[in-house]
């Protein structure tokens, strides 16, 4: 253990410093539009490669195949279906969204509905990015902490700390060029650790002999996980799809060709990248009787790897969980300083505010990180926000021309208080309520209530059809 640990902090340096010097031989960011969108010059495949390693994180490498340890092939509905669907839909609305030419999903609402619209969007938007990002500190944390052998807050501390330095001077084009080398580390990792597992297990024949003695009959069943994980796939997959750090990519293309390959490349490589989590997971159940106290990709990598792999290994599972945090934090920081901020000047006064809005992000992250120790919680709070509050006005504003703006702002309100309402009977609150506590019905109640009041007042309020049908020519690519 005293090696690993030892042969861990050399890597952990080591990359530390390779993500320093990519940021600091990469030109400095002159204006707004290169601290969050690089200027708009970034080739797709280096988009994509962002985009995948952004939502390859802390639940992608460690929650699933501990799900996978428990339950199976099915573990793969957790996190890869509702990725596989939230990724499918966005090949669709791709050029939808790159035509648009806004830079936010702010400013695209604005066009759309109205500025009060748009600040309330922005303000979900910035709970939603700057709460996901808190799950990625407890994922570093809790994984730091088992390596490093170190108390859960200072760990939680050095992950984050590796992340603002980079992403604070790189901003944009710094966060995808760090995400380019995290992801080839990730690559590997996911690999070494899969391949290691799998010859240590023996093999699929010994999986299933194990899945047989434990009596789990449906271990190898690929849709044993569908009814369970079911409301992870809906949940997340509604909240994934509008997520804007995504969207910031899309509109990062360099044009809507571009904007639809990344989503196209993103789609084929997530496949591949969540089954070798999965069967990582299930050749565990061979490994341990028990799932192992620090997660199973702790175990394995403590248990049955050299220390010199095992610290590759532990620098490449670093490396996601820090490049899905590195995305969130900036695009949190994003809509703060392009979409709330009262206060506008000239470019060198906006670059300010933008650094100032990342540190502002980072502090309220590390404060939910170190009050809710738990990745899946956080998640849920977060993708319950931007699911019932976000996901109907935002995509009714492309798909209706009716849509009012009245009806997107009592839609995102009736979302809120929805939301309020599910916190407090989380946190204990004796309230009335018919839906069992994140569960489908709750997800279906939520947006049966935001589908509901959207397009009731929408059919009770004058819509605006000027703005409409200039907002949705721009997005069909058919604005005379």
């Amino acid at each position: 253990m005293d090696s690993l640990k030892l042969f861990s902090l050399l890597g952990l340096f080591l990359y530390f410093g390779v993500l320093l010097l990519v940021v600091w031989k990469e030109k400095k960011n002159k204006n707004v539009l290169d601290y969050f969108f690089a200027g708009r010059n970034l080739s797709y495949w280096a988009l994509s490669l962002t985009f995948i390693a952004s939502w390859w994180g802390a639940g992608s490498a460690i929650s699933t195949a501990d799900l996978a340890f428990e339950d199976g092939l099915g573990a793969f509905w957790y996190y890869g279906v509702p990725v596989l669907i939230s990724t499918f839909l966005l090949i669709l609305f791709s050029k939808n969204i790159r035509r648009i030419n806004y830079l936010t999903q702010g400013q695209m609402m604005k066009a759309r509905y109205s500025k009060a619209v748009s600040r309330m969007l922005s303000f979900f938007v910035f709970l939603f990015m700057t709460i996901t990002a808190a799950s990625q500190m407890v994922g570093i944390g809790d994984f730091f902490g088992t390596y490093l052998e170190l108390p859960y807050i200072y760990a939680v501390l050095l992950g984050t700390s590796i992340v603002v330095i980079y992403s604070l001077f790189g901003g944009f084009r710094g966060v995808v060029l760090t995400d380019i080398v995290q992801f080839i580390l990730l690559l590997i990792s996911a690999v070494i650790v899969f391949v290691v597992a799998y010859s240590a297990s023996g093999g699929w024949d010994a999986i299933i002999e194990q899945a047989q003695i434990q009596n789990k009959p449906e271990y190898t069943s690929f849709f044993a996980g569908a009814e369970k994980y079911f409301v992870y796939v809906l949940t997340f997959g509604c909240a994934w799809m509008i997520q804007a750090n995504v969207w910031q990519r899309i509109s990062a293309a360099r044009n809507v060709v571009d904007a639809k390959r990344m989503a196209t490349m993103s789609f084929f490589a997530y496949i591949p990248l969540y089954l070798i989590v999965v069967l990582t997971g299930m050749c565990g159940v061979v490994l341990y009787k028990d799932l192992p106290a620090g997660g199973l990709i702790s175990g394995i990598i403590l248990d049955y790897m050299h220390p010199i792999m095992g610290a590759l290994v532990f620098v490449g599972i670093a490396a996601a969980i820090m490049s899905t945090m590195d995305s969130l934090i900036n695009t949190a920081a994003m809509t703060l300083s392009l979409d709330l901020n009262p206060f506008k000047g000239n470019e060198e006064k906006q670059l300010q505010i933008s650094r100032v809005a990342t540190i502002l992000v980072v502090c309220i992250a590390l404060l939910i990180a170190l009050k809710i120790r738990s990745i899946l919680t956080i998640s849920w709070i977060a993708s319950d926000i931007i699911t019932t509050g976000v996901f109907v006005p935002l995509l009714g504003g492309f798909l209706w021309r009716r849509a009012t703006s009245q009806a997107a702002l009592a839609s995102m309100i009736v979302g809120a208080i929805y939301c309020g309402y599910n916190l407090f009977l989380f946190m204990g609150v004796d309230l009335p309520h018919c839906w069992e506590l994140e569960s489908t019905s709750q997800i279906l109640i939520g947006l049966a209530l935001s589908v509901s009041v959207f397009v009731s007042v929408s059919l009770c309020t004058k819509p605006d059809f000027i703005k409409a049908d200039s907002f949705l020519a721009k997005a069909s690519g058919k604005e005379v």
